[in-house]
């Protein structure tokens, strides 16, 4: 390729390095001049450009790219088409991404026109999630460079989704004094919430003494109990593990199993104990993994759920990003629009689950209170529906049965969150935990208790977030000050899975490190109504 300054005159074949406007249109980047292009410029006045001219043997930009991309096995991988010289690579499933480092490297030192970036190795992705791109940095590349960097991409996989495998979860707590059923309890519950992406599920959990017989033997009740997925046993001691002699490393040996390694250097983590028992392994969790927050075990535990076999090398060569920062998830990659904004799909989370404690003792609860002789959720729900979001999911928690019967007959999903008492984390996460939310490109998160909020406001959210082609936060405001509703995109959707107590996502919003979008609705963005005065206020009927 000969790239520089050429007369206009003598270009045509050449490939335009920048965009040329006229006034009757213009030519974009990459574009190949041909001849009535050069009268086109000619009369423009315009008598240089600069360009590339492609010589024999070499590959277009998108061409180039392309062939890269099809080098790469397409097993749970999906791939754009090429664009300005870049294909796009996306997991087509949950699972976990591996990257082979020796493998990319090779490829990156073919030539400097070739790029080839992907995500960290062994990372959970969700389906859609984009996990590499092909990159080709001038307009067009020797083809035998080309062939070079397909040779190595076929010789060893760069890259590759292991997709997550469904497990069967036996939980074993052991339990001191010391130790409050409270926090038990909030262990199953974290446990269950990392479970989801791999389809897995918490099939049993079994309390014992903090003693190595008695830990022993419910593993082997645990081992023995049918199950028609693999199983994984996962052991919460009440006390840290400190030796290869204590009692879940010593129980696990006495269950007739093996001990595989004690400990981890991954902080936080450091406390864990991974061993296997036949062919199922067992995994003593380290106090840390009761938080929510990333650390070592969902290192291990990916990996087990994704089909790999840990072993003691895998685990001691975990110290280099060991170090974790206790700060959220960024989302993935920004990413080029690989289909058109009216394909781009946006859940509603209606969240309806809460306890309306500041209604007072009189039993009337502001959900339904009557607006225009509606129920205020039915009232949100049809004003959801009305907006053209491809699915609707109501979470009900506080008079379920009641708020049920409101919503009756109406063309969206209903989920029931057994915590709503806890606050709106856990009803955030039973609706963005929904496969409506989860297989969509963004979820709308609304009030049920704001009844200023109309269609025509979820609409222009909506909008927003497809013009920024599902890779922003579109927030609802009043006078430029931040409300609700927002719609969230799908690459922060596993920080909101993670979200405990009574918060919502605004810490998610402010560390994303995505764009944020703000809509005016005016005052509609800030009317919530939590008193019974607010209720009336608005123009609400009390009812009992």
């Amino acid at each position: 390729m000969i790239f520089g300054e050429f007369s206009t005159a003598e270009a045509e074949g050449a490939v335009l390095a920048h965009s040329v406007r006229l006034s009757d249109g213009g030519f974009s980047k990459g574009h190949k001049l041909g001849h009535d292009d050069l009268d086109r410029l000619a009369a423009a006045g315009i008598e240089r450009i600069i360009a590339a001219r492609v010589e024999p043997g070499d590959l277009l930009e998108d061409e180039a790219a392309e062939q890269l991309a099809h080098a790469v096995a397409s097993d749970h991988l999906t791939f754009s088409d090429a664009a300005t010289g870049r294909v796009n690579v996306h997991s087509a499933v949950d699972g976990l991404f591996v990257a082979n480092r020796a493998a990319v490297d090779r490829v990156n030192n073919v030539d400097p026109a070739i790029t080839l970036a992907c995500l960290a190795d062994h990372v959970p992705v969700r389906a859609g999630d984009m996990v590499a791109t092909f990159k080709i940095i001038p307009l067009a590349v020797s083809g035998a460079k080309i062939a070079e960097g397909v040779e190595i991409l076929q010789r060893a996989p760069a890259f590759e989704v292991k997709p997550f495998k469904p497990h069967s979860i036996s939980l074993v707590a052991t339990e001191l004094p010391s130790l409050k059923a409270t926090v038990m309890d909030k262990t199953a519950r974290i446990l269950a919430q990392r479970l989801q992406p791999s389809g897995s599920v918490l099939q049993r959990e079994e309390r014992v003494a903090h003693r190595t017989t008695a830990v022993a033997d419910a593993i082997c009740r645990a081992m023995a109990a049918p199950d028609r997925l693999p199983k994984l046993v996962i052991v919460f001691g009440a006390s840290a593990v400190i030796d290869a002699g204590d009692v879940i490393p010593a129980a696990i040996r006495l269950a007739g199993g093996e001990v595989i390694h004690v400990g981890m250097p991954v902080d936080p983590g450091n406390l864990l104990v991974i061993g296997r028992v036949g062919d199922v392994y067992v995994v003593g969790a380290p106090g840390c993994a009761r938080s929510p927050k990333e650390n070592g075990f969902d290192w291990v535990l990916d990996r087990i759920l994704a089909g790999e076999r840990p072993t003691p090398q895998d685990i001691t060569g975990m110290g280099v990003g060991g170090l974790l920062m206790e700060i959220q998830s960024r989302p993935r990659p920004r990413d080029i629009a690989t289909k058109p904004p009216s394909r781009i799909s946006v859940a509603v989370v209606l969240l309806a689950a809460g306890k309306a404690s500041r209604m007072g003792e009189g039993g009337a609860h502001k959900l339904l209170a009557e607006f225009g002789g509606v129920p205020l959720v039915r009232r949100s729900a049809l004003t959801a529906v009305a907006s053209g979001a491809s699915d609707i999911v109501a979470v009900t928690g506080h008079r379920h049965d009641e708020i049920g019967d409101a919503l009756r007959d109406l063309a969206i999903e209903r989920v029931f969150n057994p915590d709503y008492a806890s606050g709106m984390a856990s009803s955030l996460v039973t609706g963005v935990g929904t496969q409506a939310a989860q297989r969509a490109d963004g979820v709308l998160v609304m009030l049920a208790d704001m009844p200023g909020v109309t269609s025509g406001d979820l609409e222009a959210l909506i909008g927003a977030f497809r013009q920024a082609n599902g890779q922003a936060i579109v927030r609802a405001v009043s006078g430029g000050k931040r409300g609700n509703p927002v719609i969230l995109p799908k690459s922060v959707l596993n920080a909101v899975m993670r979200l405990e107590g009574d918060v919502g996502a605004r810490h998610i919003i402010e560390t994303s490190g995505l764009p944020v979008v703000d809509i005016e609705i005016g005052e509609a963005a800030h009317l919530d109504v939590d008193t019974p005065e607010a209720v009336v206020a608005a123009g609400g009927v009390l009812k009992g």
